[in-house]
């Protein structure tokens, strides 16, 4: 049986002491940015197809998260219903229709109901657009497919879309007060906001369109290249939360993972990769894989890393874990799972957890 396989690479630091995450991490896109998204379709226009848009917009703009509920079925439940059906196009008019009919019975007031189911669906569609961007994915395809969708160009939170936001929401309110200042409070008549919100939501358009162009660069860079004599049999640049000309380079060859950030302003050397063997095929891994637990990460993991290791108990024990390379590595784990076995391969326990997600 196969121990810990060796680690190459600058950079690399003794592993952390471990504990257990059990708390939700921040794999959805954060709130703040859908709720202010929708908001921006109101101010933008929206707000004229019916009456209450503004909190049809923000309560359908967020409507697919409502798979947080999950949570409560453990951090296990959640991995497997997060961005799960509610985060589906089929399911996209449900919620458009659910989110219009919410603020109707709160609010007991009409609507233009044409108006109002459209106005909702963009808000979701806002929602399914978004996620797709950032490296989690999601599975827009469901029931038909359980394909995680995911373009790689944001990561869960990103500093340069939070500013524009921020700007943007403040932006109207320092206006209005420099303006009644001005014209001795005579702004009435005015578009509250319509200026900064058309601005952010073009922003967010020209700014995931840039960020396309330059993943695009940044993949290339890393297909392009060798790693210990091997060709890449598939590659991934993960987004920089604040650096869009920085990416984390993942790449995979038949015998080993490889993690080298690629800076798009400076040189990109494969030899300072850092290198993640694979293990050789091993019963220890086959009789894990049939575990639940295991199953379901491994439905979600995109670059799954196994790692065998003696555990300290019971006697013969063997410890097997999985990491998924996206959020981090042995060293610095994200989201992984594990199994103890016994000295005849029977799964004794089995664990998974978030653990301490990578910032970038």
């Amino acid at each position: 049986m196969e121990g810990p396989r060796r680690l190459m690479g600058a950079g690399l630091q003794p592993a952390p002491e471990q504990s257990p995450y059990n708390g939700i991490p921040a794999t959805r896109m954060d709130p703040l940015t859908h709720t202010a998204t929708g908001l921006f379709l109101s101010r933008a226009g929206l707000n004229r197809w019916t009456p209450l848009a503004t909190p049809i917009l923000l309560l359908a703009a967020n409507a697919p998260d409502i798979d947080i509920l999950a949570a409560a079925g453990g951090p296990l439940n959640y991995l497997h219903y997060h961005r799960h059906l509610t985060h589906s196009l089929v399911a996209l008019p449900v919620l458009a229709v659910l989110s219009v009919l919410v603020v109707r019975a709160a609010s007991r007031k009409p609507l233009r109901w044409a108006g109002a189911l459209a106005a909702a669906a963009l808000g979701v569609g806002s929602h399914l657009l978004l996620d797709w961007t950032n490296m989690y994915g999601l599975r827009a395809l469901l029931p038909f497919s359980s394909e995680w969708l995911r373009l790689d160009l944001t990561s869960i939170v990103d500093l340069w879309i939070w500013a524009v936001l921020l700007i943007s929401v403040a932006g109207p309110f320092i206006a209005r007060l420099v303006g009644s200042e001005i014209s001795s409070g005579n702004v009435k008549g005015r578009p509250h906001g319509r200026g900064f919100a058309i601005f952010a939501l073009l922003f967010l358009l020209v700014y995931n369109c840039g960020r396309g162009f330059l993943h695009a660069r940044a993949s290339g860079a890393l297909d392009a290249r060798l790693y210990e004599g091997a060709a890449p049999l598939r590659v991934a640049a993960l987004p920089n939360a604040a650096n869009p000309f920085r990416w984390r380079g993942l790449i995979e060859t038949g015998e080993f993972y490889a993690v080298e950030d690629v800076d798009l302003m400076g040189d990109f050397d494969p030899l300072r990769a850092a290198v993640f063997h694979k293990p050789a095929s091993d019963p220890a891994i086959d009789a894990a894989r049939r575990a639940p637990v295991l199953q379901e990460f491994l439905r979600f993991s995109q670059f799954p890393l196994w790692r065998i290791t003696p555990a300290a108990e019971p006697e013969n024990s063997t410890l097997v874990e999985v990491f998924d390379l996206r959020f981090g590595t042995p060293q610095e784990p994200g989201f992984m799972a594990s199994a103890l076995l016994d000295s005849r391969l029977r799964v004794l326990k089995t664990s998974f957890q978030f653990g301490k997600l990578r910032a970038r």
